[in-house]
């Protein structure tokens, strides 16, 4: 199951942040215990004042090829788990999902 949704505008896709992550990237899709799909995202920036937000849309704009105000946070500003909307060719985005969510999928965990 991905971890993404489509729309006529582009996709929506459900978020677990490692915020200090020691590292900017996006390691795989994840199951939750609950069933659900993530898409697991590492970044070095601290969850402080937004900066972690802040480097998770950077970094999916970059790894999507699409323009940064393309991205938008829907839920979970204060949370490990969010949802983004990502604007453009739903097509297009999701290929290059499956292109990166096929760098590593992990089991289940909370």
């Amino acid at each position: 199951m991905d971890p993404w949704r489509i729309s006529t505008t582009g996709v929506s896709i459900a978020l677990r942040v490692t915020p200090r992550g020691g590292r900017d990237g996006v390691d795989g899709v994840e199951q939750l215990s609950d069933g659900r799909s993530v898409l697991k995202v590492r970044v070095r920036a601290i969850a402080d004042g937004g900066e972690a937000n802040r480097a998770v849309l950077v970094l999916l704009a970059k790894s999507l090829g699409v323009p940064k105000a393309s991205v938008t946070l829907l839920s979970g500003t204060t949370s490990r788990l969010k949802q983004v909307a990502i604007a453009g060719d739903p097509a297009r985005l999701t290929e290059a999902l499956r292109e990166l969510a096929s760098v590593k999928s992990t089991g289940i965990r909370n």
